[in-house]
């Protein structure tokens, strides 16, 4: 079968060589982005250009890939502008130059009014169509981010803790399941090593889900350990959150989201 992505990469910190070997056939890819939009949009279309109620910034594509506005920030990761570059190496592509002209100064959109009020505009439209039309690239972005998800989280700890946080992300990408967990949210809720995705210092991505696992040696027992550990980072994240987001009423999504990184085996 071929693989439509194979990576081997090799670290080295202090004299200590971690490696990890991602190999994700062409099937395991088209579900891996098949559940993601359906994570994210429930698998409809319109879905894929969304500004969420409460958000500063439009969530585009099947990733809800963050894209802020020009001339705003905010602490979480933009990631849809390294998208659209990643598509530009792609011949098969054509970016609309609108677009291309945008993703190097910001979301044209600076409020949620305006970009629900532009959804039938034909620059909405051909943004949608190109997001509909480039699924397997989009998943393509996502297994690349998870690739570089190790070195990113080796580089803010101390050495004695890379083996432990090698070992739980090789547990759980060995299981059926694993991939999909582990590059579902890190697209989700970030590798967890930005400064700037903490509440009063707490981070909720990658890196703090396994470094929380418990140790299990089945199939079944490992996704139980990523999911379990996955909820209560993120319950912790809401009760750390500014009270003015209101966080508490995106939980439950979160976590019936993370119940599908275990659906196989309940």
């Amino acid at each position: 079968m071929r693989f439509l992505f194979i990576a081997l990469v090799c670290f080295t910190f202090s004299g200590i060589s971690i490696a990890t070997d991602i190999s994700i056939s062409d099937q395991q890819a088209m579900l891996i982005g098949k559940k993601i939009f359906q994570n994210e949009c429930a698998g409809k279309t319109a879905c894929l250009t969304s500004w969420n109620q409460g958000e500063g910034f439009p969530s585009l594509g099947i990733g809800h890939f963050i894209w802020y506005p020009k001339n705003s920030t905010g602490p979480f990761k933009e990631s849809f502008p390294a998208l659209i570059r990643f598509m530009q190496t792609r011949s098969s592509v054509q970016i609309p130059s609108w677009l291309s002209h945008a993703v190097k100064t910001g979301a044209p959109w600076s409020s949620r009014d305006l970009f629900l009020a532009a959804q039938n505009t034909q620059k909405m439209r051909q943004l949608r169509k190109l997001l509909s039309e480039t699924k397997d690239i989009q998943t393509s972005f996502m297994i690349q981010r998870l690739n570089q998800a190790l070195s990113r989280m080796f580089a803010i700890t101390p050495v004695p803790e890379h083996a432990l946080i090698q070992q739980q992300f090789d547990r759980v990408a060995s299981t059926r399941m694993g991939y999909y967990a582990l590059i579902d949210y890190v697209n989700f809720k970030g590798e967890g090593t930005s400064p700037s995705e903490r509440y009063q210092g707490k981070g909720w991505g990658l890196l703090q889900v396994l470094q929380g696992m418990k140790n299990a040696d089945s199939e079944n027992g490992i996704l139980i350990s990523f999911a379990t550990s996955a909820k209560a980072v993120l319950s912790q994240r809401v009760q750390h959150a500014p009270p003015d987001r209101h966080e508490k009423r995106w939980l439950a999504g979160w976590k019936k989201r993370i119940n599908t990184y275990t659906a196989t085996y309940d």
